[in-house]
């Protein structure tokens, strides 16, 4: 079985609204004719390794027993469900699992929930291998899987989070606060933008560093709290095996050596009587950390109390690595048996620790004249460890509603003065039930960064929720852990309504994080350049930890690869959905287009902004769970929109006035006028209809977000088509006596509304137009391109893009020439010049006073540093003062009659004519 194609989708997708992998799996027949021979004999080998799918209750239980019933299946649903099923042997989630077939006979697409990329794609390569290895199998020969599934299993063990730091990623997500894997450890950052914090495992961004360094000194930590009053053992800092002896000998016997600045036990050695035992312990301690410290042995069980931000929120008893004898079987049997636990795991992995009989395992039974042989017996309690730390096999049992309150504020109390936000005491004591007072209990040691397994799944009593107490100390409920995300897409018009929209904020007083078609942008600079439009900029704005509210363009291509870097946004909208990319990543129709952009409909909650001038947007709204629905028309008399006003719903619709077209807001049944469209720059004193459009759709989505109608009135009134803000859309340079406007348009639609433009402007002079198409479009849309332009220019010059797409040099600009004269424009106004600088070179220098240039382009930067750098041949030969004169007189400025416009050595002025 040959994987052929992966699609990684890391959230809300076309097929799923939750993260999804879809392999293209090539089956040899003859691998599917085997297995549908074996029927629901396929199932023995993979039960055999997998026995928790078919468990009562599990996801699949059901359909295996159907597999059984029917003695067949479908493959691609087998290797789906495979694959999720070995993701949660692995202590992965998901739910969803299906197949689909293909137009080729052997080729299935499986689709299936992932947690981690890596175990997921890991899941379907096993899923493929594990089915293979059954149809090659002989009949008298069963396929043994269990290497493969082990192999995949210490694969994931290397890769997911631990049982902490899941238990913090779960209290997240119940608290609806976003969290980002931020390495292949434990590194996680909770929440967004400005609110976010960061995690690892019970370290925070809260945590002091100084904090951390007291509580790894164990001297220092000791001195300090014994300065407190706070109840502590006797204890001395050495560093060599004299020292030691000498510090033994002071304190008194029994002691406890440990390393200064170890942790999880390593080189603990405890109830040491006599010199000997300390110099042996001196060597092993001596080996985990800076320095050594010798105290006096504290008798008592061992508890762990965990401090978060101040207060007790859970409290355990810690039990050493042991087995319970039965009168029957022997150590190493007992340690088999307490090993098939499923809570126990290797090292961290788990919420218990698997036991090992290792060397100091030995060495305890050794002391007490047993072997691994030894059968104990019944109810005898044969200890491993003579520490009881969960990574070394412990076991805990929750003590938190017993504890006296007096050793809960020593606890609370030795925390604080530590100044650590979460903590953990080490609190030796017979009783956990009496006071530290009668008992003589004291305080071993400090943690930082504790681990939280025994409090999650303690092996008797209640479980804490000691995750959601760390969650709201960093995020105290009702404060805020995302950024607002305003996201927006549509096949014209949405790098435009972005930059508006992002203009608008950042003059309301936001920090905005933006992601557009050139770049991310943060705070208005740029960050990276290139077209960022998915989901790996999305993820980039929303870790910025300076900004306060994204917005998010999305592009139809990120949505087909990889989904949405969100799993929802606060306003969403949909400008358009016009013929764009057709015949691209499986997307061949308008109606396929419009249901991958309808994504972001689907997935917005508070309100979604619609287009209700285009039937493939204005169906959308019955998919989105959104409060609200804001309709967008330049239609005053649209029924729909005309109904939705009535019921006292939002709409930003363009009316006509005395005074010209204006911008007005329908909420609750008020009308609001918002701005005359003349007054917004980037509209070319209302001209342009696409960005009066646009416009509208920045102010419905600013309205949206809560902006005010002031607010909203100065970005659009300081937002202009100039390069500098908007580069590559409508760019117009009125310097050279003639008009150039460079545009970035590559499909109908948006090569419509510049010629729209253009016969709005009605320039005196002639119009010339540089027109062009990407090489990966069809030859249907170039036609279309070129209805658009046909009959509106008197001279057309066809290029191409510099990068041909896999087309030939010449291809795109002869077709374009072919499709112009199919459309009645005479071969005689038609050129071909290949080069996009050549064809601008030959526009700029064939151009006199008045005309206008029309020019589409792929190098935005560089076409534009060639328009202003270009000195036409009929200006280089006039005077400075006479052009700036002729500017003034060429200008809409009214010279009263009689008068004309002069300069002098003062400058421009208005003198008599005669």
């Amino acid at each position: 079985m040959n994987i052929e194609g992966t699609s990684v989708y890391v959230g809300p997708n076309v097929h799923a609204k939750e993260p999804l992998i879809r392999l293209t799996i090539d089956v040899k027949p003859s691998y599917a004719e085997r297995l549908a021979q074996l029927g629901g004999r396929v199932l023995d080998p993979l039960l055999a390794v997998l026995p928790g799918w078919a468990a009562p209750g599990a996801r699949d239980a059901d359909w295996l027993a159907e597999v059984r019933s029917a003695n067949r299946f479908d493959l691609g649903d087998m290797l789906a469900r495979l694959a999720l099923e070995l993701q949660r042997a692995a202590g992965q989630r998901g739910d969803l699992a299906w197949a689909e077939p293909t137009d080729e006979r052997d080729v299935i697409e499986v689709f299936y929930s992932f947690d981690s990329e890596d175990i997921g794609l890991e899941a379907g390569e096993v899923a493929c291998d594990l089915l293979a290895a059954i149809a090659n199998a002989e009949d008298d020969a069963p396929a043994d899987l269990e290497e493969d599934v082990d192999r995949f299993l210490r694969f994931a063990d290397k890769r997911t989070l631990g049982p902490s730091a899941m238990e913090l990623v779960r209290a997240a997500e119940a608290r609806d606060i976003p969290w980002y894997r931020l390495n292949e450890a434990s590194l996680i950052q909770v929440g967004q933008g400005k609110y976010q914090q960061r995690i690892e495992a019970a370290l925070s961004s809260k945590t002091s560093h100084i904090a951390v360094e007291i509580a790894s000194d164990k001297n220092m930590c000791n001195q300090l709290l014994s300065d407190l009053g706070l109840p502590v053992p006797k204890q001395r800092l050495v560093y060599d095996a004299d020292e030691a002896v000498s510090a033994a000998n002071r304190i008194g016997y029994p002691v406890v050596v440990k390393p200064l600045d170890g942790n999880h036990g390593r080189g603990v050695t405890v109830n040491i009587t006599d010199e000997a035992g300390v110099e042996a312990a001196f060597a092993v301690a001596d080996q985990e950390g800076s320095a050594v410290v010798v105290e006096s042995m504290i008798l008592g069980d061992d508890h762990r109390l965990l401090v978060v931000n101040g207060e007790l929120a859970a409290a355990a008893r810690r039990v050493p690595g042991h087995v319970k004898g039965d009168g029957k079987h022997s150590i190493a049997s007992l340690v088999d048996i307490v090993n098939q636990d499923p809570r126990r795991g290797v090292g961290h992995e788990n919420v218990l620790t698997r036991l090992e009989l290792d060397a100091q395992a030995l060495r305890l039974l050794e002391e007490r004249g047993y072997t691994t042989e030894t059968v104990p017996p019944e109810g005898e309690e044969v200890y491993l460890r003579k520490t009881a730390n969960i990574s070394t096999g412990g076991t805990a049992v929750d003590v938190t509603d017993t504890i006296h309150p007096d050793n809960k504020l020593m606890a609370e109390r030795a925390i604080r003065a530590i100044g650590l936000d979460v903590g953990a005491v080490d609190f030796l004591t017979t009783d956990i039930t009496r006071s530290y007072r009668e008992t003589g209990g004291a305080i071993c040691e400090i943690n930082a960064g504790p681990g939280l397994r025994m409090h999650i799944a303690p092996s008797e009593g209640k479980p804490r929720d000691v995750g959601g107490k760390i969650m709201d100390m960093l995020f105290p409920p009702g404060s805020q852990s995302r950024v607002p995300i305003a996201a927006l897409t549509g096949t014209n018009g949405k790098t435009t309504c972005a930059r508006m929209l992002g203009h608008l904020l950042k003059m309301a007083g936001h920090v905005v994080g933006q992601t557009s078609t050139d770049a991310v942008y943060i705070d208005g600079n740029v960050t990276v350049k290139g077209d960022m439009t998915g989901p790996v900029s999305a993820k980039m704005v929303l870790r910025d930890p300076s900004v306060d509210i994204a917005v998010l363009e999305t592009a139809r291509g990120g949505i087909v690869r990889s989904g949405l870097g969100y799993n929802f946004c606060d306003v969403g909208a949909v400008l358009n959905v016009t013929s764009d990319h057709l015949g691209l990543g499986g997307v061949d129709t308008l109606d396929g287009l419009a249901e991958v952009k309808r994504v972001i409909a689907e997935v917005t909650r508070g309100t979604v902004v619609l287009n209700a001038d285009n039937q493939y947007t204005l169906k959308m709204a019955a998919y989105s769970p959104a409060k609200h629905i804001l309709y967008v028309t330049r239609n005053p008399e649209h029924e729909l929109v005309r109904e939705h006003i009535r019921l006292g719903k939002r709409a930003v619709v363009l009316e006509q006035g005395i005074n010209g077209d204006q911008i007005v807001i329908y909420d609750n049944g008020t009308h609001i006028p918002l701005i005359w469209t003349h007054l917004i720059p980037a509209t070319l004193e209302g001209k342009a209809l696409h960005n009066v459009e646009n416009a509208m759709f920045a102010a419905a989505m600013a309205y949206a977000l809560g902006k005010t109608l002031d607010q909203i009135r100065t970005g659009l009134r300081t937002f202009d088509n100039t390069f500098f803000q908007s580069p590559g859309r409508m760019n117009v340079f009125d310097e050279h006596g003639f008009r150039v406007i460079l545009d970035y348009g590559h499909n109908e639609a948006a090569i419509g509304a510049m010629v729209d433009l253009v016969d709005r402007l009605r320039p005196r002079g002639k119009r010339i137009v540089c027109v062009t198409c990407p090489g990966d479009r069809r030859d249907e849309d170039l036609r279309d391109i070129a209805a658009k332009v046909a009959g509106h220019f008197d001279t057309y010059i066809c290029h191409r893009d510099d990068d041909l797409r896999n087309r030939a040099p010449d291809e795109m600009p002869r077709l374009m020439r072919a499709a112009l004269i199919d459309l009645g424009v005479p071969e005689s106004a038609i050129t071909i010049i290949e080069e996009e600088q050549d064809a601008l070179a030959a526009a700029l220098n064939m151009a006199e006073r008045d005309d206008l240039i029309l020019f589409f382009c792929e190098a935005i930067t560089r076409s534009w540093k060639q328009i202003i750098n270009f000195t036409p041949a009929f200006e280089a030969a006039e005077p400075e003062e006479d052009r700036a004169a002729r500017r003034v007189q060429d200008s809409s400025f009214d010279i009263p009659d009689g008068f004309t416009v002069v300069t002098d050595d003062r400058g421009v002025l208005i003198a008599p004519a005669s």
